[in-house]
């Protein structure tokens, strides 16, 4: 199999900024998101059930820790299977909560009722399964207090670089404008004041994506890279996880093939742990066509859509 270079330790003392993600993503196309109403993992049958949460029966993660995962797991001779279309929205519920307009985004409304809905209605599963690209985990942590999500969209929304924001002083929402033009947009939520961002947990998964849909089962049927990208961009040559001062273009990106062959991983024991600033390092036992299985290291980079893979090493 072929390799890319092993990633360096890190050089005390230089450490950069984190690089934004939204620079080094792959591909251009506008990522289209809906709501799902099938996890695509689940409905294959492919969860354990010591590695499931035990009200929606879907994988979790957990995002406050950098140990590793107890989710699921892909039997090592997984194979691709067709994956069903996503089904198209429903118009808004006549008794949609309310949520503030936010000026000049006409659409930013309607998406977010659709959410705040299931947030009203308190199923779990069914936000878990709409909001596919968050943690499981981190579903559960965010959307403990509905009523506390509600007020906070309740209030009127500001547009900025991206993302929209609702905060009632106490809560805030936030939604990605990529995810309002989809029609259903999926809120995180935070103190009001807080800096919104990823963690380790949102790393973890963006690897459990990237891995799902190389064994043919993502998360969602929409989840593949023209729409959905995971793999950082080449240019512009952004990429240094180590803060050597001397950016380079994301070695993946020009290496896509190196996991060819991946018939399964162990997601009970991915791992991961900051690298510096802006990078985090996420491990995996992944298995190859052999039926050899063999930790693989992911280093990622964060931006304001989440992570990104720019690198893969043994």
């Amino acid at each position: 199999m072929e390799r890319v270079r092993p990633v360096p330790s890190r050089r005390p003392g230089r450490a950069t900024a984190p690089r934004r993600a939204d620079d080094l993503r792959a591909g251009a196309a506008p990522r289209r998101r809906g709501r799902s109403v099938v996890i695509g993992l689940a409905a294959a049958g492919l969860l354990l059930a010591t590695g499931c949460d035990s009200v929606s029966g879907i994988p979790v993660d957990d995002p406050a820790t950098g140990a590793a995962d107890t989710d699921m797991s892909i039997p090592p001779a997984a194979t691709a299977t067709a994956v069903a279309p996503a089904p198209a929205l429903p118009p808004v519920p006549a008794d949609a909560p309310p949520v503030g307009e936010v000026p000049g985004v006409p659409e930013a409304a309607p998406a977010l009722q659709r959410f705040a809905a299931d947030v009203r209605a308190g199923g779990l599963a069914t936000l878990q399964e709409a909001c596919w690209t968050i943690p499981p985990r981190t579903t559960q942590t965010m959307y403990a207090d509905p009523d506390a999500v509600l007020d906070a969209l309740a209030q009127p929304g500001t547009a900025t670089d991206g993302t929209i924001t609702w905060t009632d002083g106490v809560t805030s929402v936030t939604a990605e404008r990529d995810q309002v033009a989809s029609g259903y947009a999926c809120g995180r939520v935070f103190p009001a004041g807080v800096e919104p961002a990823h963690d380790d947990a949102d790393a973890r998964h963006t690897v459990r994506r990237y891995l799902a849909r190389l064994v043919g089962q993502p998360l969602h049927p929409d989840d593949q890279e023209a729409e959905y990208p995971l793999v950082c961009a080449a240019n512009p040559a952004t990429w240094d996880p180590q803060g050597s001062g001397a950016p380079e273009p994301a070695p993946l990106a020009n290496n896509p093939g190196i996991l060819t062959g991946t018939t399964g991983f162990t997601d009970q024991l991915i791992g991961s742990q900051q690298l510096t600033p802006g990078y985090m390092s996420v491990t995996a036992p992944v298995t190859n066509a052999s039926g050899v299985t063999q930790d693989r290291t992911f280093v990622l980079a964060d931006g304001d859509n989440g992570y990104c893979i720019g690198e893969i090493s043994d």
